[in-house]
Parts: C-alpha cells; structure tokens; sequence
C-alpha cells in the first residue's frame, strides 16, 4: 500500500526522484498519467493494468466514458527509474499539474500522486477545515 507526503525538487531536466517507500509498490516502471485535481497519478503495473481492464468495461456509447478513457489514456506514459532512483515527467504533465520546482509525492493506497508544493498547500487549506463534515457522509459508505 503506498502512503505518507514526501517533498522533493524538480530539476531542471523535468527528474524527481520517486520516495524509496514508493519503489516496492511501483516497482522500476509504472505508468504516470493526468490525474484529478491537477495532480498526476503514479501506477504500478499490476494496478495500471486492473485499472485499465475497468475503462475498458465502460461502456464507449456514453460521451463520459470517452472523455474520460482519452483524459486518463492520452497523457499516461510508461516510465522507468534511472540508477539514482529519479524518474523523468514528460513536459505535457508538468504543464497539466503546473509542476515549477517544488512537489509533494502522496502515497493513496494503490496510487501515488505528484502535486505543485504550491496547488497541494492551496488544496490542504480547503480541504482540511471540512475533513470532519467529509467524514460524516463517508458513513453511508461503511467507513
């Protein structure tokens, strides 16, 4: 299961170095793609590949399940860690997650997640005040 908040730089070549945490759950190649919240979803095969399976039961004769297959399917990319554990993010989704220098790596459970320093702060200051009002209407889901 991946999880914690890591910080880490960007370089200037677009190289961040994946948390060594991460790096049994993914692997030495995962799939980076968009993902919501103008953050970018980091997958190990395994997952990648269940979660592939279920795009593709969706049905194509419904417009959101095309858009959405081409947002998740377009931008993903399969990407190898090189000898110092970095790993290059294609120019397309540094732009789509506005990553400059500063990022924060989440690990949410079967994903990890690369956010701007600047948008994850920007989402913690909304979010976090409402976590307990989140909590409440998780309970109909048994959690």
């Amino acid at each position: 299961m991946l999880m914690g908040e890591y910080t880490h730089t960007i370089d200037a070549k677009g190289r961040v170095i994946l948390p060594v945490d991460f790096r049994p759950e993914l692997g030495g190649s995962f799939v980076i793609t968009k993902g919501l919240d103008n953050c970018l979803f980091l997958y190990g095969e395994e997952e990648w590949e269940r979660l592939s399976a279920k795009l593709k039961a969706l049905p194509m004769s419904k417009p959101e399940a095309r858009a959405f297959a081409r947002f998740f399917f377009a931008g993903a990319r399969k990407l190898e860690l090189d000898k110092q554990g970095r790993f290059l993010v294609p120019a397309n989704l540094r732009a789509y997650a506005s990553l400059k220098k500063d990022v924060v790596l989440n690990g949410v459970m079967t994903r990890a997640e690369i956010w701007s320093r600047t948008a994850w702060d920007a989402y913690n200051a909304e979010v976090n005040p409402m976590v307990t009002k989140i909590a409440e209407t998780l309970t109909d889901l048994g959690i």
